[in-house]
């Protein structure tokens, strides 16, 4: 069933998610009002036994804590089978190979590499690792991960279900290094409903609740850019440093996403979440320029680009105290 689901929409989920037709980044999401300035700080100041916005601006609700599931956070220290598993269905119409060995832990990070399989169409071998418990609101997850820099989409996200019925909550998919010719602005019509020459610096964040083969889905595309002043990673790529970047799944039907403790967006939803979610990370890649085009097959050998990081995952359940 899950299959299924990933099978038919994991294109459209990219696709959607990357359609602002604006490279402004005041277009992408008001600016933090005057009123509410960051006081500048460092991204080790924020208290890690919390959400990384409490450290900054704790809207937690009164007489509510957040109570840490270990089962879905990893200082991945090492591979816990006992949290993790992979997946090996393959994206439709491209050339993705999913296998067990391109996903693994080195140096305190869980990475997921690309590498080149001796294939005449599947020849990008990747990976994807699910978390093996599920979650539902009200909780908070967040993780800290720098991505690869190729052409390709590295994401963190919850799902559960199959194409026709399922819920759906996609915290980034970020390519860092879209392909020369799908970012070069000069060639694209005026109306290209998509904006691959800002990808390097934006989040897209969205969700999906599909019922009885009706689907609803609303993005939020927040940008680096658009970060206080305050914020040491203001304005930078997803592959230059770490990013933090989590979500605050509140209630029924609202998202709070968050970047480097920044509030990054919201999504409310017209029908109810009502399935419990697994976190999932993968990186993946297509040749459609409105999704970033394909990296060149020699940079699949070079690990200094090559590899979505993945420094940390916390997650917590917001209780009463």
């Amino acid at each position: 069933m899950k299959t299924h689901l990933f099978l038919a929409c994991s294109l459209v989920i990219a696709l959607i998610a990357c359609s602002s037709n604006s490279n402004d980044p005041e277009d992408i999401m008001d600016p933090i009002e005057e009123e509410d300035k960051v006081e500048p700080f460092e991204l080790s100041d924020l208290d890690s036994n919390l959400p990384s916005f409490v450290s900054l601006d704790d809207t937690t609700p009164d007489g509510m804590e957040w109570v840490k599931v270990e089962a879905m956070s990893d200082e991945f220290e090492f591979w816990d089978d006992d949290k993790w598993f992979n997946s090996f269905w393959n994206y439709g119409n491209t050339p993705v190979w999913m296998r067990e060995d391109n996903s693994f832990v080195e140096d305190g990070k869980l990475c997921i590499k690309a590498t080149l399989h001796d294939h005449p169409v599947n020849w990008f071998q990747t990976a994807r690792v699910h978390s093996k418990t599920q979650i539902s609101y009200p909780m908070y997850t967040e993780c800290s991960m720098k991505t690869s820099n190729i052409s390709a989409f590295n994401t963190f996200w919850l799902n559960n279900g199959d194409i026709d019925n399922r819920d759906e909550i996609d915290i980034v998919e970020n390519n860092a290094n879209p392909t020369p010719e799908c970012s070069d602005q000069s060639t694209k019509p005026g109306d290209f409903p998509w904006t691959p020459w800002d990808f390097p610096t934006q989040m897209n964040s969205q969700y999906f609740i599909a019922k009885s083969g009706i689907t609803e889905r609303h993005e939020d595309n927040f940008d680096t850019r658009m970060l206080s002043d305050a914020n040491p990673n203001k304005g930078k790529t997803w592959d230059e440093t770490y990013h933090i970047v989590g979500a605050w799944w509140k209630d029924a039907r609202t998202v709070q996403f968050y970047l480097n403790g920044e509030e990054a967006g919201t999504v409310s939803t017209n029908q109810n979440f009502t399935r419990e979610l697994e976190l999932i990370f993968d990186l993946w890649t297509s040749e459609e320029c409105y999704l970033g085009g394909l990296p060149q097959k020699e940079e699949l050998s070079d690990d200094s680009k090559n590899t979505m990081r993945v420094d940390w995952v916390r997650t917590w359940k917001l209780e009463s105290k």
